[in-house]
C-alpha cells in the first residue's frame, strides 16, 4: 500500500476533531504513569520549585514529571488563571524562553478558555509595546526579573489585570520589592497556590466543555524578517487538524515496518527552539504531548552537546542553521589529525554513495559497516545513541548536508509550512524521504500552483509556480488586519477551471480529505497565497525554490533563486554564512561571513600563520583565495546567470544580538542589506574584485 493510502485509511482514536484542551486530557488520562516532561537543574530558580509544586531537579541533570503530575499542574494553573479574572476569548502573553512552564502556561490558558499569544524573550522595548499593545491581553507571564523591569518599562501603555512572573524574584535582582508594593504581581508558584485552594474538577471540566474547535486558541506573531509582525489568528481547529495530520505521517501505522521509525508514547524529544514560534509549539509540544511522548527541555541551544548526552532523544525538531552548526561540530571532532580527518571525509563519501544507491552492492555495503564502526556511531553516541530522526522546518536546508545526516544513519526529514498553516503543509515521509525536497503535502492539505511569478526560472521538469494551499490547517486571517487578511487569499474557480481570477493550475496536488467546495459555475474557492516559489513534482514532492519577494531579478532579465546558493555553502568547513545579492544588477554578488574556527583549522594544517583579529583575518589574501575556492565549488552545479562572481568577506556573523537573524534563525535580508549597502555598492563600483 503507498503510504498517501495508508495515511487515509489510518484510524486511531487521536484522530478526532476536538479542542487542544479535549486532546491534552485524554492524552494525560491515557498516559498516566509515563514521562510527560523532564527539566534541567541548576537553570532557573523555578517559583513552582520553590513552592514545592515540582522537586528540585540536581545541578546539571534532569527530573521528571509523569503525564499525571503535568496535569495537575495544568488545571490547578488554569482555576488560578480563572481567578485572576482570566475569562473565555481572554488574550494572555507570555514572554519566556522555551522550557517546562511555558508549556504549563500555554496548556493551562488553553483549559481556562483563553487566548495564548506570544512573545520572543529577546524583543527590543518597543517590539514589546507592540506585541503587547495589538492583541490587548488581560494579563502578562514574563519569564524572571530581567524581563519583568523590561515589561514595567513600558506597562503605563498596557491595560493589565495581572503579570505573572515563572521565576521567584530574589531580592538582589531590583524588582522584589516593586512587586513587594504591588498586588497584582504573582510568581507562577502563587497563581498554583491560588487555583489549587478552590480547585473543583467539574467546574474545569465545564471550562474544557464550553470550548469548541472552531474558537481561538492563540495569536502568533510573525517574525518580522520584512515590515510590522502581523498577529496570526489560530483556532484550535487549526492545531487539532495538523496534529491528525502530522500523526499520519509520523505515527505507527499497521502498515508500516519495525524499521521505520515513527512517532508514539516511547518517544523522547529534546525542546530548543523557541516556543513562541509555530513551528516548536506544534511539532515539540502539542504533538508530541498528544501523542504520550517525553518532552525534555535544552538548558538553551549553546549546551546541546551535553543536554543530547543527557536525555538521550529519540528526535527532535529544528531549523537548517543548527543542523549547519552541528555539522561543523561533528567535522571538528574528526579534525584531530590528519588522519582521523581523512578517515572522517571517506566515512562521509561512503554514506553519500550508500545513501544515494538504489542497490549499493556488496562493497560499498562492506564500506558502510566499516564507516559505521570507525564514525558514524561515535557520531550517532554524541548524540545521545537513541536518535531515530531529525525534523528540519523553518528555512531551506542543503541537499548535500541533508545526505551527510542519511548516509550517518541520522535521517533529517524535512518539512514545510508558514505561521499561517499551524504550520506545517509538507513534509517527507519516513518510509520514502527524497533528499532536496520537503515532501509531498500532508492529508487534507490541497495545493495549487500560481504559474505567473514563475519568471524565468530553470526549468527543472516539475510544474512551477507560487504555491497556494488550503486546508483545516489554514488560519481564517491576521488579527485586527482585515486588508492584510484579503492580500492573504485568492479566490479561484472551484471546479479548477482558467478564469480571468484563476492564478492556480486547477490541479489539487495532494488532495485526499480535504472539502472540494461546491461546484458550478459561479463557485469559487479560497486559497491561502504562501508567497513561496516552489516546484511541485509528478510524484507530488515538492521542491522549495524561493520565497517570491525574495527573488532576483537581475538588469539581464533573468531571475535568481538566493536561498539554495546560501544553502549549498553549508558542508563547507570555512563558510559560515552567505547572502546573496544582485536585484538589479548585471550579475550576482555574496556577502560571505568565514567560519573563523574552520580558517585556524585549515591554516594549521597549511602552515599558515593567520592574524587573531577577525578583520584582518577577512582582509588576508591567502583567506581570500581559499573563500574563492569554496565559491568555485558552489558555482560549478550553477547556472550561469546565477553564479556568484565577487563577494565580500565581513568579519562579523548575522546574528538575533546584532538583529540581523530572527529568534528561529532566518536572515533577516532586509536588515543586512541595509547595514552593509557600503559593501555592496563597492561590489558594484569596482573595477575588479579584490
Amino acid at each position: 500500500m503507498d503510504f498517501r493510502q495508508a495515511e487515509a485509511a489510518f484510524e486511531h482514536e487521536l484522530l478526532e476533531r476536538t479542542t487542544l484542551s479535549a486532546l491534552f486530557e485524554w492524552s494525560a488520562e491515557r498516559h498516566a504513569t509515563g514521562v510527560a516532561q523532564r527539566y534541567k537543574g541548576g537553570v532557573y530558580a523555578r517559583s513552582l520549585v520553590e513552592s514545592g509544586v515540582v522537586e528540585a531537579a540536581p545541578n546539571g541533570e534532569y527530573a521528571e514529571l509523569t503525564y499525571s503530575e503535568l496535569r495537575t499542574i495544568v488545571r490547578h494553573l488554569a482555576a488560578g488563571f480563572r481567578d485572576l479574572g482570566v475569562d473565555f476569548d481572554d488574550r494572555l502573553s507570555i514572554a519566556a524562553s522555551t522550557r517546562m512552564e511555558w508549556a504549563h502556561v500555554d496548556l493551562a490558558t488553553l483549559a481556562a478558555g483563553g487566548v495564548v499569544t506570544t512573545v520572543y524573550p529577546s524583543v527590543s522595548d518597543s517590539q514589546l509595546q507592540y506585541l503587547l499593545t495589538d492583541p490587548e491581553p488581560s494579563g502578562v507571564v514574563v519569564e524572571n526579573a530581567e524581563l519583568l523591569a523590561q515589561l514595567l518599562a513600558v506597562e503605563a501603555d498596557l491595560d493589565l489585570d495581572f503579570i505573572v512572573v515563572i521565576d521567584s524574584l530574589p531580592d538582589g535582582s531590583g524588582m522584589a520589592g516593586a512587586v513587594r508594593d504591588r498586588d497584582d504581581i504573582y510568581t507562577l508558584g502563587e497563581v498554583y497556590d491560588r487555583g489549587a485552594a478552590g480547585f473543583d474538577v467539574d467546574e474545569y471540566d465545564s471550562w474544557v466543555a464550553a470550548r469548541a474547535p472552531e474558537d481561538l486558541a492563540s495569536l502568533i506573531y510573525t517574525s518580522g524578517t520584512t515590515g510590522q509582525p502581523k498577529g496570526v489568528q489560530l483556532s484550535h481547529e487549526n492545531f487539532r487538524a495538523n496534529i491528525n495530520q502530522a500523526f499520519r505521517r509520523f505515527g505507527p501505522r499497521p502498515d508500516r515496518s519495525s524499521s521505520v521509525p515513527v512517532l508514539d508514547h516511547r518517544s523522547t524529544t529534546l525542546s530548543f527552539l523557541p516556543l513562541a514560534h509555530v513551528f516548536e509549539r506544534l511539532v515539540g509540544h502539542f504533538l508530541m504531548l498528544s501523542v504520550g511522548a517525553t518532552v525534555a527541555y535544552a538548558e538553551s541551544p549553546e549546551t546541546l552537546k551535553d543536554d543530547f548526552q543527557l536525555v538521550s532523544p529519540t528526535c527532535s525538531t529544528s531549523v537548517p542553521r543548527v543542523y549547519e552548526k552541528l555539522y561543523r561540530a561533528i567535522q571538528t571532532e574528526a579534525s584531530g589529525s590528519a588522519l582521523t580527518e581523512r578517515i572522517f571525509e571517506w566515512a562521509v563519501d561512503v554514506g553519500q554513495q550508500y545513501h544515494h544507491a538504489d542497490d549499493p552492492g556488496r562493497l560499498v555495503e562492506l564500506k558502510r559497516a566499516v564507516a559505521d564502526r570507525l564514525v558514524f556511531s561515535q557520531v550517532r553516541a554524541g548524540l545521545g545513541g537513541d536518535i531515530d530522526f531529525f525534523i528540519s522546518g523553518g528555512g531551506s536546508l542543503s541537499a548535500e548536508l541533508c545526505a551527510l545526516y542519511h548516509g550517518m544513519g541520522i535521517p533529517i526529514f524535512e518539512g514545510y509550512g508558514l505561521t499561517e498553516t499551524a504550520p506545517v503543509i509538507s513534509v517527507n515521509p519516513p518510509e520514502a524521504p527524497i533528499v532536496g525536497t520537503i515532501g509531498p503535502p500532508l492529508f487534507g492539505v490541497e495545493t495549487r500552483l500560481d504559474r505567473t511569478v514563475n519568471g524565468e526560472l530553470p526549468d527543472t521538469g516539475g510544474d512551477v509556480g507560487e504555491l497556494l494551499v488550503r486546508g483545516p490547517n489554514v488560519t481564517a486571517g491576521y488579527w485586527n488586519d482585515p486588508e492584510a487578511t484579503q492580500q492573504a487569499f485568492v479566490s479561484l474557480p472551484a471546479d479548477g477551471s482558467s478564469g480571468e481570477d484563476d492564478r492556480g493550475s486547477g490541479e489539487d496536488a495532494a488532495g485526499s480529505g480535504g472539502d472540494d467546495g461546491d461546484s458550478g459555475e459561479e463557485a469559487s474557492e479560497r486559497w491561502f497565497r504562501t508567497g513561496d516559489i516552489v516546484e511541485q513534482r509528478a510524484d507530488d514532492y515538492i521542491v522549495f525554490r524561493e520565497r517570491a519577494k525574495q527573488l532576483l531579478v537581475l538588469s539581464t532579465g533573468k531571475n535568481v533563486a538566493p536561498a539554495p546558493i546560501e544553502s549549498a555553502f553549508a558542508p563547507d568547513p570555512v563558510v559560515e554564512q552567505c547572502l546573496v545579492v544582485g536585484d538589479g544588477q548585471k550579475f550576482v554578488s555574496a556577502l560571505i561571513v568565514p567560519d573563523f574556527e574552520g580558517l585556524a583549522r585549515w591554516a594549521t594544517q597549511d602552515r599558515i600563520d593567520l592574524p587573531n583579529d577577525h578583520k584582518q583575518i577577512v582582509a588576508d589574501d591567502r583567506v581570500r583565495q581559499r573563500i574563492q575556492s569554496a565559491v568555485d565549488a558552489v558555482n560549478d552545479d550553477l547556472e550561469p546567470h546565477e553564479q556568484i562572481k565577487r563577494f565580500r568577506l565581513l568579519a562579523e556573523p548575522f546574528s538575533t544580538e546584532n538583529n540581523l537573524l530572527t529568534p528561529t534563525m532566518k536572515k533577516k535580508r532586509r536588515s543586512i542589506l541595509d547595514r552593509y549597502t557600503g559593501q555592496i555598492e563597492g561590489i558594484y563600483t569596482a573595477k575588479a574584485d579584490r
